[in-house]
This record gives structure tokens, sequence and C-alpha cells, in this order.
């Protein structure tokens, strides 16, 4: 395909995707979803109920629902039901609490927010600051009172039963808000179209030869873009049937795969680096010999090291699917196509069928093959990209300088085409499937009043991806202990975002022109007096 080229076609929006089920296949399985299966039948006429009861709080086409809920069938229905009243599904990360919360539903100008029961005081927490937030809808039977909105039961909600809406979209309208971890500032909403949503169906499933007779199996969440692609709209794209599970277990991973007859999973590099080495270490608990006689054929997980994809693949007899490279706001920029096995530490070949994917310098003048360059891209078809950040143009134009995406990343891309990831540009992390802007976390931690300047950066994780660091000062006369710090992050930040290791110094070093170098406290890691979490004994919930 000659470079820059365009290509059309056809495109289908999501509820359209879902119609096309409920002709062909209304009554065979579709989802599992916590050991709940449901058909295309069972999933659309709870969220025409849904739909229903949105319309009747008000909900307008391009107005935003958010969600707080775990994987559940209600949090499926939820989605599903926002989409076919024509609304904006805004699913938020079940770990945010505090500000973190209060400003993504302040951000999205959520009109309604359906959250679980046991996740329900947060949004107690900070509902008299949302004045645009109108309903907030409890699944479950939790005994709360949320002030400065009505307050509606999940069955009230669904009610009685409802026809299809009949709202047609187009591809180019929203579908979905995914909140990113950002590079600099507050975390951002990317505006997701219908389109958008089944063209990466379509790119992944590609790379997976994925046909009807696939079984696709992810404990990620739904909150994350993930899941919602892979389980749950590529399975009208492709046909057969999915399982979302609650979070992942080592302990139940073989069994939920035999239960499932799962063929494909979708999942983190982490998990994989956790399931390659359950036996070999003693406080790892054991998968047991379910794995001896399982169905699947090909994991995808990223990243995933060399060793590791080594171990699954001679260990479980799978293939690996590890070789990819995005973000929310362009995937896939990089892919494993079929028959091509991953270089060791590639992030996969340029997709150069959906994109033009080019490394830029500060100048955005491009680099030499194999020289180091931040990713930058350009759509080749419709609907392949987001549509900006909602609510901040300025920020969606600065990142698209020269009519080009700049992803904030930095690679080198070999002679064959493959794309290794180099360095992030700015001061972000990747904690565990997590993005964390190191922003918010320093924003939340001089909150606390005997810190006299805060850093918060990655240090690396034998986990792959990152772990996190606060290397701080403290005011003078500060006696502040790292185990109190740690302590009162606990009911301050989501638990991804809590710093494992804690140092106090005199100083931090800085820049001619007094940034911090985070660069270099990066490199130092976790230098000696360094407060480890993990050595600690110190025990907190982990949500």
């Amino acid at each position: 395909m000659v470079s820059g080229s365009w290509t059309s076609g056809s495109h289908r929006t999501v509820t359209a995707l879902m119609r096309e089920r409920l002709a062909s296949a209304p009554d065979v399985p579709y989802l599992d979803v916590g050991g709940e299966s449901l058909s295309a039948r069972d999933v659309a006429s709870r969220a025409f109920a849904v739909a229903a009861g949105l319309r009747d709080m008000g909900v307008q086409p391009g107005d935003r629902v958010a969600s707080l809920q775990e994987n559940s069938p209600e949090a499926l229905v939820t989605w599903w039901g926002t989409l076919f009243a024509g609304a904006v599904a805004v699913p938020v990360n079940t770990a945010y609490k505090g500000e973190y919360l209060r400003h993504q539903l302040s951000d999205a100008g959520a009109r309604v927010l359906v959250v679980a029961d046991d996740l329900a005081h947060r949004a107690v927490e900070v509902s008299a600051q949302l004045p645009q937030l109108d309903h907030v809808v409890v699944v479950g039977s939790g005994d709360v009172q949320v002030t400065g909105a009505k307050q509606h039961g999940w069955e009230e909600v669904l009610g009685a039963a409802a026809d299809d809406p009949g709202l047609e979209r187009r591809p180019s309208d929203l579908a979905t808000f995914v909140y990113t971890g950002g590079t600099t500032g507050l975390s951002k909403g990317c505006m997701l179209s219908h389109g958008y949503h089944e063209a990466l169906a379509q790119q992944i499933g590609h790379c997976w030869e994925r046909t009807a007779e696939d079984v696709v199996w992810t404990p990620l969440p739904m909150f994350h873009y993930n899941a919602l692609v892979t389980a749950v709209v590529g399975t009208l794209v492709f046909g057969g049937r999915a399982a979302i599970y609650r979070r992942f277990s080592v302990s139940n991973f073989w069994p939920e795969m035999n239960r499932n007859g799962a063929t494909i999973t979708s999942t983190l590099g982490t998990m994989a680096y956790l399931l390659a080495h359950d036996q070999d270490r003693p406080e790892m608990p054991k998968s047991g010999a379910a794995e001896a006689n399982h169905t699947l054929r090909l994991m995808g997980a990223a990243p995933l090291p060399p060793e590791v994809d080594d171990v699954l693949r001679g260990r479980f007899g799978i293939e690996t699917f590890s070789g990819a490279y995005g973000v929310t706001e362009a995937s896939l920029i990089s892919w494993q196509p079929r028959g091509v096995r991953n270089k060791p530490r590639a992030a996969g070949v340029v997709n150069d069928d959906y994109f033009d994917v080019r490394l830029f310098d500060d100048d955005d003048n491009e680099v030499a093959t194999g020289e180091q360059g931040e990713i930058v891209v350009r759509p080749k078809r419709p609907h392949v990209m987001f549509e900006g950040y909602w609510g901040r143009p300025d920020v969606t134009v600065e990142t698209s300088r020269n009519w080009w995406y700049h992803t904030g990343d930095i690679g080198r891309i070999d002679e064959d085409g493959f794309l290794y990831f180099v360095d992030r540009k700015a001061d972000y992390l990747r904690r565990r499937g997590e993005n964390i802007a190191s922003f918010e976390v320093e924003r939340i931690l001089m909150g606390h009043g005997q810190l006299a300047d805060v850093a918060v950066h990655a240090v690396p994780s034998p986990l792959t991806e990152d772990d996190l660091k606060v290397t701080a000062t403290l005011v003078e006369g500060s006696t502040l202990s790292h185990e109190e710090l740690f302590l009162w992050a606990v009911d301050r930040l989501p638990y991804f975002a809590l710093p494992r290791y804690i140092e106090f110094r005199d100083d931090l070093p800085r820049s001619p022109v007094g940034r911090v170098l985070k660069r270099q406290l990066r490199e130092e890691g976790a230098a000696a007096g360094s407060w480890d979490v993990e050595a600690s004994g110190i025990t907190y919930e982990k949500r």
C-alpha cells in the first residue's frame, strides 16, 4: 500500500452490530459475565429498558452517563443501555475516589451516575460538588443517601419491558469517553466514536485470526477499553462468544479456561508473567493440573519479555500475541499480523494498513531508520482514531501539530518495520495496566501539609511495566514518617497509584530553570534509604 493512501469502506455503529446479532442469533450465548451466561436477547432486552429509564430522566442523545461498577451484568447493561439511548457512556475506574472521582464526573459533565452499592459511599462524598449530576442510580440494596441528585434503585430503572428505541446513530457519533492517565495535567477524556469501536475490534480480531468458533476470555475491567473492544464488541464483529471475569486470579485461571472452553485470552503482561512463573515461586497459588487439557490456543498480553513468551509457548503449547503498541487516542499503531512472530523487545510491526506512522524529532522532522524519535501518526481510514479530548480543544490542537497526532512516546523502527517503545517524553507511569499521571498524584500528596516538595516517578518493576516511587522533601521541623504518609495516601489515592517506595531527601535534583529532573530520579531507582511498602508489613485494602 502506498504510504498515506486513504481507504474507504463500510462502517457500522455498535448498536447496529447488536441489532445484526439479534437478527441472526438472538438466543445463542453471547457473553458470560462473572458466571452468568447472557444471549444477545438477554442483554438487549435489559438495555432497551435502561435506555427507556434514562430517557425518562431526561437524558438526550449526546448526554453523558457515567458508570462506577466492577465487571458485572449490570455494568454491561449500563453501557449498552446508554448507547441505545443515544448517550455517551463514561465508564469510571472503580479505584477512583475523592478528587479523582469528582474530577472525572465533573469534566465529563455526567448527568447520570450508575454506581454499585458497595461503591456508592464514594458518590455520596462528591455529589454535592457536582451541580450537573441530576440522577444517581444505585445497583444493589446498599443503604446510602446521595445529596444533590435524585436517587433511583436499579430495578426502578430497569422498569417494565421496553422495545428497541430505534434511535439511529452514525459511525462518527460518540459512544464512549475513556479517560487517560495523561502525560501532564489532569486526566483527559478521549472521545471515541462508534466507528472506532468497530475498527479496533476488527484490527485485533485480524491479528488473532479470530472466527466464530473462538471463545475470548478476559479478566480486564470494562472501564478499560480493551475488554469493551475484544469481548463486548469483537464478539459481535466476528461471532462466537466471550467471557468477562471479575478480576484476574492465578489459581482460578485454568478452571476458568475449562469452564468457558476459552480459545483466546486478552490479558496484561503482568498477568502472563505470574502465570508463567506460578510454579517457580513458593508464595504463588498453584494453577494445578487443569492446565494440561486446556482449549487455549492464543494468549494476548503486552508487554511480554522474551523469556516469559518462551515459557508460555513451551509450557502451555500456545501462541502469544505480544507485539502491539497503541494509545487510547489511536490504535493499533503497531501490531502482530498473522504468521508473524514478534521480535524480542519489539512492539510488533508498524500497522501501515490503518495508519501512517513516523518518528519525529522535537522540530517535527522525520528521523532516519533505526534512530529514536517521537511516535506520530495519521489515519488512513475513517474512524480509527479518537475525536479529540472532551472540553480540551487546546490540548487536541497541541497534540495534533502539523496535522500529526503526537503520542508523547519515544520509539525506534528497525529496517524490518518493527517498532520498539523506548521511553515516555512526559512524566507518566504505567503500573499493572493502569496509566498514572504523576501530576495528579503529586497534587493529592501536597495536600498533606508536611511535604515541602514532591516528585512522583517510575522505577523498574520485576513484574514488567513500572513501580511508583515518591521522592519528597519535608517542611522544616516535620517528623512525618514514611508509614504515616503511606497510610494517609491509602484513603485518598486509587490503590494502583499508591507508592511502593517513599524516600525523603533534603532537596530534589533540578534543572537550571528549576524543574525537577525526574529522568535522574528514575535512573537512580529505589536507592538505598528508600522505604518499601512490600517489605514493611503494612496491610491495606487494595481497591
